[in-house]
């Protein structure tokens, strides 16, 4: 399957970079967030990506048009010739859209849609959150329930609380926010074709289309209690180049057994969940 990444959105000011640079090129490690992204699903077969570029989007053409794979993979250097013990992405093919400066998401997805004709499904992903989630589940999930759209649903890591008061304001109950049961959209969606025909021009994907597909129960979501992370502020990037330089960073499944051998897939009963929330 095709795998269409939104890599289009404003960059993010990083200390030690003299401007924002686009999110999916802050780097975990050595390598840009953005493929560990590819990575995961370059693992599961599928390599073949739509990548939908708008602020910093040249940074991104000429990461992969000058990508070094000595930095990741083994090699044998002989006379100066260099000879590649594995490869990254020799069999990934990329292609590179310009969908806007101030496109959102539902609009760049419009806008590559010419270049999915004929994937009767296709994945999607947001390119700054990475998961050891089982792909395969969810695209099967998407499949056994036969909606339009599937995305996973992962407990927030925030560490707020949510209160709960009476009409004098006085504190009856406060909970952590992952106590309660909330779930967010985790950024990793399995398409059908039929997802456009909820999406209108200029609308964003979660606001008015989401909210169509989940009154006609057209959206579900998988459960997933696992491993998952986004990269939106400079701590969680922090945390993840923790968690990275550790050497057991859970979402790089690549460098893993099987499934069955070193993790749970999702939790609950396995029975399809119709979206009926959405967060902002």
């Amino acid at each position: 399957m095709k795998v269409v990444l939104f890599c289009g959105g404003e960059g993010m000011r990083i200390k030690d970079h003299s401007g924002p640079i686009p999110k999916p090129m802050v780097c975990i490690g050595y390598r840009p967030v953005l493929w560990h992204v590819m990575k995961y699903y370059a693992h599961y077969g599928h390599k073949d990506f739509i990548l939908c570029l708008g602020h910093g989007g040249d940074q991104i053409k000429d990461y992969f048009v000058r990508y070094d794979e000595t930095r990741s993979n083994d090699f044998v250097l002989d006379g100066g010739k260099v000879s590649l013990l594995s490869s990254d992405l020799d069999d990934w093919r990329i292609t590179f859209v310009d969908t806007g400066l101030n496109a959102c998401v539902g609009e760049r997805l419009l806008a590559v849609r010419p270049y999915l004709e004929g994937e009767e499904v296709f994945l999607a992903n947001y390119s700054d959150g990475v998961t050891d989630a089982p792909l395969d589940d969810l695209v099967a999930h998407r499949e056994r329930t036969g909606a339009a759209a599937c995305f996973l649903g992962v407990r927030p890591n925030y560490t707020s609380h949510v209160i709960r008061a009476d009409g004098e304001g006085r504190v009856t109950d406060i909970t952590h926010v992952t106590e309660i049961g909330l779930r967010i959209n985790g950024g990793f969606f399995a398409f059908h074709q039929r997802v456009f025909d909820y999406i209108r021009p200029g609308e964003e994907l979660l606001h008015e289309p989401f909210q169509r597909m989940a009154a006609a129960g057209d959206l579900v979501t998988y459960r997933y209690d696992g491993f998952w992370a986004c990269m939106d502020t400079f701590k969680e990037k922090r945390l993840l180049e923790d968690i990275h330089h550790a050497g057991d960073a859970p979402w790089e499944v690549w460098n893993r057994p099987p499934r069955e051998s070193y993790g749970p897939s999702s939790s609950g009963d396995g029975l399809p969940e119709v979206a009926s929330a959405l967060p902002a």
